[in-house]
């Protein structure tokens, strides 16, 4: 019924992109021309704690873009000027947790897969990929601006996303999108369009209407190409060993086959840059599933990794990488190289496929192995799907 109910009304919330005519800077000022003239929105309703009710901090949301970017700005008010909630100045902080702007996009109008972005009066960023309507991916990370300013009584917040972070058909007259606040400090957290309680403010069923004053130009190649070179020396000084060299060439590229398709490519890969998983003690016979946090793998993940339950998975991408020695003992094994094709084919297909290919060890008897998995999800009814995976 709250879904019915939502497609019934979602056309009142209309807000259009207008073309900006000069220069936007991105520094939290809204003093450009440009955004005296920007169509606003406001009215912000509670999600929590009061469904429904006019929201007791008030936002304010602008809207303009260019040849590059998609800008946003939100003015939003500190009625209390109390100090602000901030739990962490980590980037992709808790948005649950602190105070935060953010806004969901759904290019695709699909109301089940898009975009996340957040910013806190502090200028820290939270991005995220929002997969099976409501649930994020915080680990995905990509290239965007913003910038805030605190006043008395109020702050701003501006954001240029570029257009190339995006993944978009650039003939759709319109996007789907939604804006949320959390003011954590006040006790409340309101959205744009009315999100029901029972729902996360990430939901895209709940969004409304971005028209474009013209249509947002096409973003053109998409392609990102990360080389490493790593060197070490190691010595044990206590045994008068000799010393050990090692050294590493290998990269990392992105590319953007069509507007809603994806390329990831690896050879050699390092992946030392990735963030230390968080320490876990084991206290049963069952296997720990550490998220995957390496980037090659993070764009649309939920395609290969959501399918079984939470202790029986047909497949985990940590596991490409390691393997398990003679005695049992679980080891390194270095990756050679690999492919995966992931993303959108239209409004009603996304595909994934992936093959990777590790070296044979023989110091701990481990043979190569090659991994390849594909699956496919069909959208059916309004904001259902079925899916398939098949992994060798």
């Amino acid at each position: 019924m709250p879904l019915l109910a939502q497609q019934t009304s979602a056309e009142k919330y209309r807000i259009t992109a207008k073309k900006a005519t000069g220069a936007l800077k991105v520094d939290g000022v809204l003093d450009e021309g440009d955004w005296a003239a920007a169509v606003d929105i406001s009215g912000f309703v509670q999600n929590f704690p009061d469904e429904g009710q006019a929201a007791l901090a008030s936002t304010t949301v602008k809207m303009l873009y260019d040849e590059t970017f998609l800008y946003i700005a939100a003015i939003c008010e500190n009625p209390t000027e109390a100090e602000y909630t901030i739990s962490s100045l980590r980037r992709d902080f808790g948005f649950e947790q602190n105070d935060a702007f953010a806004v969901y996009i759904d290019p695709f109008d699909d109301r089940t897969n898009g975009f996340m972005f957040s910013v806190n009066p502090y200028n820290v960023q939270l991005e995220a990929l929002i997969f099976n309507g409501s649930q994020t991916a915080e680990d995905w990370d990509n290239i965007w601006f913003s910038k805030t300013q605190q006043e008395e009584g109020y702050w701003t917040v501006e954001l240029a996303i570029p257009f190339k972070t995006l993944r978009y058909e650039d003939d759709k007259p319109f996007w789907r999108i939604n804006f949320g606040r959390n003011d954590r400090t006040n006790f409340e957290r309101s959205t744009w369009v009315p999100v029901p309680i029972n729902f996360g403010i990430t939901s895209l069923a709940f969004t409304g209407y971005m028209d474009w004053e013209q249509e947002p130009a096409t973003p053109g190649a998409n392609l990102a190409f990360i080389p490493y070179l790593a060197g070490g020396v190691s010595k044990d000084h206590q045994r008068n060993g000799n010393a050990a060299f090692t050294n590493g060439i290998g990269f990392d590229a992105k590319v953007g086959v069509t507007p809603g398709l994806n390329l990831d490519l690896t050879v050699n890969p390092d992946f030392s840059q990735v963030e230390v998983d968080q320490q876990q003690t084991n206290l049963n016979r069952f296997e720990l599933f550490f998220p995957e946090r390496r980037q090659f793998f993070l764009e649309n993940n939920d395609l290969f990794g959501d399918f079984g339950f939470r202790n029986i998975r047909p497949f985990f991408s940590r596991r490409i990488g390691i393997a398990s020695d003679s005695l049992g003992r679980t080891r390194e094994n270095r990756i050679l190289g690999g492919a995966r094709l992931s993303g959108k084919l239209n409004q009603d297909w996304r595909v994934g496929l992936l093959t990777m290919q590790t070296q044979e060890d023989e110091d701990i008897g481990v043979p190569t192995q090659n991994f390849t998995v594909a699956t496919f999800q069909r959208r059916v009814f309004g904001r259902s799907n079925i899916a398939g995976i098949f992994v060798n």
